[in-house]
């Protein structure tokens, strides 16, 4: 048909998709690993002291202020932080940044699912790994050579973590291509791979402030690596936005990384809450898999992870449903606070006793 043409050259991909948002306040979201707590008194304040007379201006290009404070946070050089609008800005700054070879990159096949929307968004062949029956990734299916490696620290949507030592060999096997670390949910008992970056010039280490630091509506997010690695992610970075952290955002960041205590003291509540909502699952028949993240990834022999789901949401109780292979009889619940978590429990004992 004359004039439709132009239809042929409109891009073809699958989005990702995340969970639910529902509008209704009257709800208990447990959908989308936020945290329960609210952010740092200190940026609270930074927030409510900020000049708007500043907003008139562009923001720092390098988001140094935020920089800096991460930079001092991990005992590393300021050149050795990069600064993006959340983990999936950082992320999609890195694949461009480092995945441009015609050999496929590699990650874990039951893992965030945004990873292959990046690989068909850019062009970028992959290939993925399965992980066991109980969802671990075995790295020597990493050692073959590849144009990259992807490892999410703990894996989501599974929660389990790998360990350092086979971190370690994960990085020893993999000297000749970049290996990007993604630690979204790393302060919820997993042990980071920061300072790994000192002995490895091929290491990537994302991190974001969505999770532990309470601050998803910033859209925070810092990757570490050697010098020469930032520098390329700046260089794509001031290819298409050169300004990607706002100004309040990167005070809001720089507060909420100097304000230690809160942060352990609301990461150590969400552990705790983890911890009991975990033997309360397993008291009502649940396998859970060991978590070190701010959510729990579980099924249930009798009942189908549809059905439970749906039920909760029923009863305005959203928690996270995946209809994909392997995963399907599976549900993902965020930690909440105690109450939230109770609430929760009160519903899936109806729903398993009934």
């Amino acid at each position: 048909m004359s004039g439709e043409l132009w239809r042929k050259n409109l891009i073809s991909i699958e989005p990702y998709v995340a969970g639910e948002q529902p509008k209704s306040e009257d709800i208990i979201k447990l959908n989308a690993n936020e945290n329960p707590y609210p952010p740092s008194p200190m940026v609270q304040k930074v927030i409510g002291e900020f000049n708007t007379d500043e907003l008139k201006k562009y923001p720092s290009m390098d988001a140094s202020l935020l920089r800096q404070a991460a930079a001092e946070y991990y005992g590393l050089k300021k050149e050795n932080v990069f600064a993006g609008n959340g983990s999936d800005d950082i992320l999609a700054t890195a694949f461009r940044a480092f995945f441009n070879s015609d050999t496929p990159i590699v990650y874990p096949d039951v893992t965030y699912s945004f990873y292959p929307v990046w690989c068909s968004l850019l062009k970028i062949p992959y290939k993925t790994f399965e992980v066991n029956e109980n969802f671990e990734i075995n790295v020597e299916d990493y050692y073959a050579p590849n144009g990259g490696v992807v490892i999410p620290n703990p894996n989501a949507p599974t929660s389990v973590e790998l360990g350092r030592d086979k971190i370690i060999d994960l990085l020893e096997h993999n000297r000749d291509c970049i290996v990007i670390i993604d630690e979204a949910y790393i302060d919820f008992g997993g042990q980071s791979s920061v300072e790994l970056i000192n002995k490895y010039d091929n290491l990537v280490v994302t991190q974001t402030f969505s999770k532990s630091r309470s601050l998803a509506g910033m859209r925070i997010a810092m990757a570490f690596a050697n010098p020469e690695l930032v520098s390329y992610m700046d260089a794509v970075k001031d290819s298409y936005n050169s300004y990607p952290v706002d100004s309040i955002a990167a005070a809001a960041g720089a507060a909420a990384l100097k304000d230690r205590e809160y942060f352990e003291e609301t990461r150590g509540k969400i552990i705790a809450t983890r911890d009991n909502f975990i033997t309360a699952l397993q008291a009502m028949g649940f396998r859970v898999l060991k978590s070190k993240t701010n959510f729990v990834f579980c099924t249930h022999p009798k009942y189908s992870a549809k059905d439970i789901f749906e039920y909760a949401r029923s009863k305005n109780i959203y928690i996270r449903y995946f209809n994909k292979p392997r995963i399907d009889n599976y549900l993902r619940i965020t930690i909440g606070t105690d109450g939230e978590m109770k609430a929760l429990e009160q519903i899936l004992r109806e729903f398993v006793i009934k």
